[in-house]
């Protein structure tokens, strides 16, 4: 007993260490990701500088939707294109999803506004996942063959926003706001032209 008094910072550190790095802490460091990356994202100017853009050279890319039906890249040319690339297993894109989703709601009948969330996981778990978290309406896909080069990232959450004439304009890695009124109006400035 004299022991656990004398101790109790350092195991409940340890706790803490421990609940952190199991499955059982996802919610808290989702929770911690999201009240940081919000913040940083809200700072940060998420558009790319028009000289530093890439364009998008090949626009052939196979996806499959939820209910396994085959859909290419390429029916989304000349419209606005904003492609989340996420995993249920990934903190950051769990923190991220919700505004992700607000975002989707606000937009999801402008038809010049494709959203395209790439799942990176099996697809059973991600249709539980999206079940039991309610994103069951969000367009989820997965990938059917390779991804356009400009579009390869090793991490992930990364999304991206490409305008009607196939340029990157936003490229961002880990989480961020997307409901925010930048991305708002980077949407909105692309589908009008």
């Amino acid at each position: 007993m004299d022991f656990i008094k004398k101790q109790w910072k350092n195991l409940l550190f340890f706790g803490l260490l421990l609940f952190m790095f199991t499955p059982a802490g996802m919610p808290l460091r989702a929770l911690l990701i999201k009240g940081v990356s919000f913040v940083t994202s809200r700072i940060e100017n998420l558009e790319i500088k028009p000289e530093n853009r890439l364009h998008l050279e090949t626009y052939n890319w196979q996806l499959v939707d939820k209910q396994n039906r085959l859909t290419n890249l390429n029916q989304y040319k000349g419209k606005v294109i904003l492609i989340n690339n996420w995993a249920t297993w990934c903190p950051p894109c769990v923190a991220e999803l919700p505004s992700l989703k607000r975002l989707y709601e606000k937009y999801q009948n402008n038809r010049d506004i494709v959203f395209l969330f790439v799942a990176h996981d099996k697809p059973e778990k991600v249709k539980a996942f999206l079940q039991k978290n309610d994103f069951q309406e969000l367009p989820v896909y997965f990938m059917q063959s390779e991804i356009p080069p400009q579009l390869q990232s090793s991490s992930i959450p990364t999304t991206y926003i490409i305008d009607k004439k196939g340029n990157i304009v936003v490229q961002k890695t880990g989480a961020a706001d997307w409901n925010s009124s930048q991305v708002h109006k980077i949407l909105e400035k692309y589908a009008k032209q």
